[in-house]
């Protein structure tokens, strides 16, 4: 094989692998984020009809579905420093900036969901049995955990 027949080490369309892995981070970590907030939130309205004294301690939910959007909005600024123009950022270093924005996308859009769900039973049924409480929220932090193995494998690939 001669010099002209090598691949191209830093094609022009490598730094496109790394703003969709910038892209998806947010976007995935996001709906997950507000699919867990909205899911929540339905719950909490529900509950306060009959409780309303219970609204702020039923608010723990939204805040642990908030944080798992953090997640995605740290790799991805992380990622979206890194890129630069084509001549100097490898395909190698794009797929590993998808791989570390998808890890982290993918895993906040599943604690979201879970989030969520859990979030919407848990206040639901505090409302009636308040001894739950403490059942939801050890749910809702293993729940949660899930997006931060997520941010932990995105970050090692990030790291050069």
């Amino acid at each position: 094989m001669s010099s002209s027949e090598l691949p191209e080490e830093n094609p022009i369309y490598g730094p496109f692998f790394g703003v969709m892995g910038a892209a998806s981070a947010i976007i995935f970590s996001a709906f997950g984020a507000a699919y867990g907030t909205a899911k929540s939130g339905t719950g909490i309205a529900s509950m306060a009809v009959m409780r309303p004294e219970l609204i702020m301690k039923s608010i723990i939910p939204v805040v642990m579905a908030g944080i798992i959007a953090i997640y995605g909005l740290v790799i991805a600024i992380l990622i979206a420093g890194k890129i630069t123009e084509p001549a100097t950022y490898s395909l190698y270093m794009g797929f590993k900036h998808l791989g570390a924005g998808l890890s982290v996308g993918f895993s906040g859009l599943g604690a979201g969901f879970a989030v969520g769900i859990v979030g919407d039973a848990g206040v639901r049924g505090t409302a009636q049995q308040p001894r739950l409480f403490i059942g939801m929220v050890l749910i809702l932090i293993f729940a949660e955990v899930l997006g931060l193995y997520g941010l932990i494998v995105g970050i090692f690939m990030y790291a050069d």
